[in-house]
């Protein structure tokens, strides 16, 4: 998604000037899998940039929602947390916190079938389970 040949990040007619911290702050969203919150990231991102303040954080991760790089999740406890752009819903587990990604298949083409069925326009859906995950469940058994 980063152009490095012409040092600009690109989405459509949206271009941002390239930064080594706001690449970095993608990379560590882009190879992860455990939805980081802002003060995740932020002290993830310092042990490669030391002074990094958590406004550059911030801003870089808002710009980065902003072009379509990265989604932020607002609708799961009282944090944002932030993921990777690709097909997938979520599971949050209220009692451990963590939020798990689903790849359903039952799901996929879903978009298209309520687009002919509806008349709409559909750009994306975030569909979000909420319940006790597979570890959780096996702790209240023991």
């Amino acid at each position: 998604m980063i152009n490095r040949n012409s040092n600009h990040y690109y989405l459509g007619s949206d271009i941002l000037k390239y930064s080594d911290r706001r690449e970095c702050i993608y990379n560590r969203i882009k190879n992860s899998y455990d939805h980081p919150t802002v003060e995740t990231i932020y002290m993830d991102v310092r042990k490669q940039i030391p002074n990094i303040s958590l406004g550059t954080v911030y801003r870089n991760l808002n710009q980065l929602v902003e072009i379509g790089y990265i989604r932020k999740i607002s609708n799961i406890g009282n944090e944002a947390h932030y993921d990777k752009i690709e097909p997938h819903d979520h599971m949050y587990c209220f009692k451990c916190k963590k939020i798990i990604d689903l790849k359903i298949d039952m799901f996929y083409g879903l978009e298209q079938t309520f687009e002919q069925t509806s008349g709409n326009r559909i750009l994306s859906h975030e569909l979000l389970f909420t319940g006790i995950c597979k570890q959780c469940r096996k702790k209240e058994e023991i």
